[in-house]
C-alpha cells in the first residue's frame, strides 16, 4: 500500500449532497482539504449523446438483469448507475431490497428529483408527540437557521403556508396559477384538514441543482480543496497511539492499486449505506452496537390512485382548469390518533397527465380512443410514507460476498411492516374519496408499495443521539467512541417523515462543517 506524504486538514469521502456541503463551508473556512469520491468526473455537455432506439441493441429497455434492482435504469441511462456486478449486495428477506447506487462526482444531486422540504418538530420530537422511538438530539428552532442558508443556495420555489408540519423557507416564490383543478382539491379537502399547496423545488442554476455547480466551483476557488475522482474507499484508519482517525485506505477505481491518505479528521459523506459499509468494515465506531441498525426510508407508490377530470376529456379542458401540480401535506396524526398506523403521509398530484393504456380493460380500436379521450384529462399521483425506524431494520457485512476491489458488501434484512400497509391503504382510500368528492373519476387504484429503498432515500445506520450507548453520533454529527471522526449524511437521521431529505441532509452537513472549523480552529480536533 502506498501511504501519502502529505496530511490535509479533512478527508472528506463522497461529493454529493453532504460531502459537497463539507468541501463548500471547511475550504472558505481555510481547512485544506481532500475530497475523494468513488467515480469519475463526468461532462455532461461533452460526454452525454442522444441515440434513437432501433441503435441499441435492447431498444431501450437493458440487457435483462444487469440492474435487476433499478426500477429507475432502462438502457439509455444504464451506465449512471452502479454496476450490480461490480459492487453486489445481499438480502435475508423475500422481497428484495432496491439500492440505486451512483458513483460519480456529485453523486445522486445530479439527478435528483429536487423535492426540497424542511422536516418539523413533528420529526424532530416525534417520540414526544406520539411515544414511538427516539427523538433527535436536536429540535427543529436549532436547524432552522442552516435551512435558511442552505435554500438560497438551492432556490428553492416555493408559497408559504404557515404550517406547523412543513415549514416556511427562503422561497422564490412559485406565483403559477393553481388551476381550477388544485383549488377544488383545496376546497374538499380544508374540513379534512388536508391543505394542498406549491411542489417546493430547487430551481438551481441552469440544468443543475447538484454540488456540481453550486457548491464544488466555490469551494475549488479558495485553493483548499483537492479532488480525487475513481478512489474507492476500503476504510478508515487510526492511529495505534491516540486511537483517532488518521486517514483512509482506497483503491484506484481503475488500476486496483491501494492507497492511504493522511487527514487529521475524516468526514464521511458517501451516503447512508456507503458511509455504514464503510464504518462496519472499519471495526470502529460502533461501541452502541447500533451501527446499522434502524434503517428507514419512505415508501413510494407511484400512481396509487389515477384520476379523470371529466370536463378535459376529448381536448375540451377550458382555460384555467388544469393549471399546476401540488402536493397534500401530511395531515394524519397531528391533531388527532390513527388507529392502525404511526406518522403520516403527503401525495403529489400532478394534474394532466395522459393516463397509460393499461388502465383501459379493452383493446385494439377501442383501446385506441380511450386512449385518446383521456389525453391530457388524467390526475397523477405519487404517495409518499414515512416508514418507521426500527432496530431489527439493519444492515450488516456479508462475510461470503466482497466487489469487485475485494471489500465486503452489505447485507440487508429489511421489510416494511403493518405500520407502513396500513398507512398505504389509508393513503389510496382518503385520496381516492378526495377526488370523487371533488367531482373527478377514479380511474385505478393501487395500495401496493414500491420495494424497500426504491424512493432512494435511504436513512438511518449511523444515527444521532445524546446518549453514546443508543446512538453512533453525538448532536453534531460526531462520532461519540472517535472525536475527530464526523458522519454527515442520511445515516444520522432518527426519523425521516414524509419529506424528501436532501435540503435536510445538506442542513446538516453545514452545521456540523461549521462547528467541526470551529473545533480546529480551538485545538480541539
Amino acid at each position: 500500500m502506498r501511504k501519502s506524504e502529505k496530511e490535509y486538514d479533512v478527508l472528506i469521502v463522497g461529493s454529493g449532497a453532504s460531502g459537497g456541503m463539507a468541501a463548500y463551508i471547511l475550504t472558505q473556512k481555510g481547512a485544506k482539504c481532500l475530497l475523494l469520491d468513488a467515480g469519475p468526473h463526468v461532462d455532461f455537455n461533452r460526454q452525454r449523446t442522444l441515440k434513437p432506439v432501433y441503435e441499441l441493441p435492447y431498444r431501450g429497455f437493458g440487457k435483462p438483469g444487469k440492474l435487476p434492482h433499478v426500477y429507475q435504469a432502462t438502457e439509455f441511462n444504464a451506465n449512471q448507475w452502479v454496476d450490480f456486478d461490480q459492487v453486489p449486495y445481499t438480502f435475508s428477506t423475500k422481497i428484495p431490497y432496491s439500492w440505486a447506487r451512483i458513483r460519480m462526482i456529485g453523486g445522486k444531486v445530479n439527478f435528483w428529483g429536487r423535492m426540497s422540504y424542511r422536516l418539523s418538530d413533528y420529526e424532530f420530537k416525534a417520540k414526544d408527540h406520539d411515544g414511538y422511538g427516539d427523538n433527535w438530539p436536536i429540535s427543529y428552532a436549532e436547524l432552522a437557521p442552516y435551512y435558511d442558508r442552505v435554500e438560497p443556495i438551492l432556490r428553492v420555489s416555493g408559497r408559504k403556508e404557515g404550517l406547523p408540519q412543513l415549514p416556511d423557507g427562503v422561497f422564490v416564490e412559485d406565483a403559477s396559477p393553481d388551476g381550477a383543478v388544485i383549488d377544488r382539491l383545496n376546497k374538499t379537502g380544508k374540513p379534512r384538514g388536508m391543505v394542498v399547496t406549491k411542489i417546493r423545488r430547487a430551481l438551481g442554476d441552469g440544468q443543475f441543482a447538484s454540488s456540481v455547480n453550486l457548491l464544488l466551483p466555490a469551494a475549488q476557488a479558495t485553493g483548499n480543496l483537492t479532488i480525487v475522482p475513481n478512489a474507492v474507499v476500503r476504510n478508515v484508519t487510526l492511529d495505534k497511539q491516540t486511537g483517532k482517525a488518521n486517514g483512509v485506505s482506497f483503491l484506484d477505481r481503475q488500476s486496483g492499486r491501494e492507497l492511504h491518505a493522511k487527514a487529521k479528521v475524516v468526514v464521511l459523506g458517501a451516503s447512508a449505506l456507503e458511509s455504514t459499509r464503510i464504518l462496519l468494515n472499519s471495526g470502529i465506531a460502533n461501541s452502541s452496537g447500533v451501527l446499522g441498525h434502524y434503517w428507514h426510508d419512505q415508501f413510494y407508490i407511484p400512481g396509487g390512485v389515477i384520476g379523470v377530470i371529466p370536463e378535459a376529456r376529448n381536448g375540451k379542458a377550458p382555460r384555467g382548469l388544469i393549471g399546476s401540480s401540488g402536493v397534500i401535506v401530511r395531515f394524519r396524526n397531528l391533531k388527532t390518533r390513527e388507529k392502525n398506523f404511526l406518522r403520516g403521509y403527503a401525495c403529489d398530484v400532478n394534474p394532466g397527465q395522459s393516463p397509460d393504456a393499461k388502465y383501459f380493460p379493452t383493446w385494439g380500436a377501442e383501446l385506441e380512443a380511450q386512449v385518446s379521450s383521456h389525453r391530457g384529462a388524467g390526475i397523477g399521483t405519487t404517495i409518499m410514507g414515512e416508514t418507521l425506524a426500527r432496530y431489527e431494520h439493519h444492515v450488516k457485512l456479508d462475510p461470503k460476498v466482497a466487489d469487485a476491489w475485494g471489500i465486503p458488501v452489505l447485507n440487508f434484512n429489511i421489510r416494511y411492516t403493518d405500520n407502513e400497509y396500513n398507512m398505504a391503504k389509508d393513503a389510496v382510500d382518503t385520496v381516492s374519496e378526495l377526488f370523487t368528492d371533488s367531482g373527478f373519476e377514479v380511474l385505478h387504484r393501487n395500495p401496493i408499495m414500491n420495494n424497500p429503498g426504491r424512493s432512494m432515500h435511504e436513512l438511518g445506520t449511523c444515527r444521532m443521539g445524546d446518549n453514546p450507548k443508543t446512538s453512533v453520533l453525538n448532536k453534531w454529527n460526531q462520532s461519540h467512541d472517535i472525536k475527530n471522526l464526523f458522519v454527515i449524511d442520511g445515516s444520522c437521521f432518527v426519523t425521516g417523515g414524509a419529506q424528501n431529505p436532501t435540503l435536510t441532509i445538506m442542513a446538516l452537513a453545514m452545521r456540523a462543517s461549521e462547528y467541526l472549523a470551529e473545533q480546529i480552529r480551538k485545538g480541539e480536533l
